[in-house]
């Protein structure tokens, strides 16, 4: 069989963390030591846990059934079935619009800084892909975002990088979530009285992609890439006669809102307009549906 025709390919899987995906499957460490995390086999019922991943070299082995070996090893013993199907099952088994939750760090372990190799025009074929599940049009992510490669725990990975005003990355792919120093801002200034306020590139990139048809769309951008960026921002901010939130409307995120509406009526709070939605991009592909039934299909 030519595994080249599957949507989701052996190399791209193998670059799975397997620690990250048994926390997708449900399975957190019982313990961990340095680089091996220890679980409850997956694969049979245990009381003691004898399955044990190294993250460092990405195999476990599971020492009740004397087998192991990698991702997809794993995959064909969890699911009972062929290496085909267990590909079918990752490229649409998960939804990656929810975020991924910590997940435990290594004991006595030092940080090990990202540090990015490159930058290059976006791609590959996986961040397309995910791209298109999250409905953002690749002319959209390549105008703002690039392809960057990095390093973690002498490891090499890529992402879907978005540059901050000084340098450093927000980087996404569907597994994984992480930024490169330094930390800040990104600001998109196209002259405007008006600036528009995100927390997350990817509502940006989301926001842009419905209303990339509007011909006066040429408000300012600032998409904070962290909540606590927001007191950092607001000199820019303020210089606007205009701003709209569409921060998180969490209790976060609100708490920002208020303090801002209370100090100053340049600001206008558009976060509720979504707040019985999963998330922004599924409110920006509702409101996109009904201005598409509204002008007759002319966005």
């Amino acid at each position: 069989m030519d595994f080249r025709k599957q949507k989701l390919s052996i190399a791209e899987t193998k670059e799975m963390d397997m620690v990250q995906y048994l926390y997708l499957l449900g399975y957190e460490p019982s313990k961990i030591r340095s680089n091996d995390y220890w679980y409850r086999s997956p694969l049979r019922q245990e009381k003691t846990p004898s399955f044990k991943v190294n993250r460092k070299l990405n195999r476990w082995y599971d020492h009740g059934l004397g087998k192991g070996g990698n991702i997809i090893d794993f995959g064909i013993q969890y699911y009972g079935c062929s290496v085909g199907e267990f590909l079918k099952k990752l490229d649409g088994g998960f939804s990656f619009h929810e975020p991924l939750k910590n997940i435990p760090k290594i004991e006595n372990e030092p940080e090990h800084p990202l540090k990015i190799l490159k930058e290059i025009e976006l791609s590959s074929n996986a961040l397309i892909r995910y791209l298109e599940q999250r409905k953002i049009p690749i002319e959209i992510a390549t105008r703002y975002c690039r392809e960057v490669h990095y390093e973690v725990n002498g490891k090499n990975y890529y992402g879907i990088g978005f540059k901050n005003d000084s340098g450093g990355f927000e980087i996404r792919n569907p597994y994984f979530k992480a930024s490169s120093s330094p930390k800040d801002i990104t600001t998109v200034k196209n002259a405007s009285d008006e600036v528009t306020v995100f927390e997350g590139f990817m509502d940006f990139l989301s926001f842009k992609s419905i209303r990339k048809n509007e011909v006066n769309n040429t408000s300012d951008f600032v998409i904070l890439n962290s909540l606590s960026l927001f007191e950092k921002a607001r000199p820019f901010l303020e210089s606007h006669k205009s701003i709209k939130l569409y921060l998180d409307n969490d209790a976060a995120g609100q708490k920002v809102a208020r303090e801002v509406l209370s100090n100053s009526k340049k600001y206008n709070d558009h976060s509720k307009l979504y707040q019985n939605h999963k998330d922004l991009n599924d409110w920006l592909v509702h409101i996109g549906k009904q201005q598409k039934k509204r002008l007759g299909n002319k966005l």
